[in-house]
């Protein structure tokens, strides 16, 4: 019965806690390629007033196009989040590799409307939104993965102590 409410509570906390790594991992995915890719601390820096207006209505433009990639770059990482869950895969490595290959694939498979070209063609941004999108998602849900494996092992039970012989002799 103990061993059935520790699974149980196990999933729920999985059930919180994988959703919370998931949106950290989109966040610095996001960061990583607006900052970066974007140069948005230099293009605000040597921005007049009315530049700065052009850039910030540009940037709430492109807000839909980064949100539909890091979206598409997340929809391929979940097969690689199922799969930790469920043979319980908590090395960061196989996380940040996962995060590293889902935004090289949603870079390759992400085509906007209209087939206009894709202005991330820069690998270097979308590798590092990848690796940081992987770690990040590790540093909250990915180093317990696995709801039905406990994070310590048991300590192996006592055995019972030895019966003496009481027969009256």
């Amino acid at each position: 019965m103990d061993d059935t409410l520790d699974m149980l509570l196990r999933l729920l906390l999985r059930l919180l806690v994988v959703p919370l790594g998931y949106i950290a991992g989109m966040l610095a995915s996001l960061t990583i390629v607006v900052i970066g890719y974007w140069q948005l601390g230099h293009l605000l820096a040597q921005a007049s007033e009315l530049e700065l207006f052009a850039i910030l209505d540009a940037l709430m433009a492109a807000v839909l196009l980064l949100v539909a990639l890091v979206f598409t770059m997340w929809l391929v990482a979940s097969i690689g989040i199922l799969f930790a869950e469920a043979f319980a895969l908590r090395g960061w490595m196989f996380h940040v590799g996962n995060g590293l290959i889902s935004a090289w694939l949603a870079g390759e498979l992400f085509t906007p409307i209209n087939a206009v070209p894709l202005p991330f063609d820069d690998s270097f941004y979308m590798t590092a939104a990848g690796l940081a999108g992987g770690l990040c998602y590790w540093l909250v849900a990915g180093w317990s993965a696995g709801f039905w494996k406990p994070l310590r092992p048991r300590p192996p039970a006592l055995p019972y102590p030895p019966q003496r012989n009481v027969t009256g002799a």
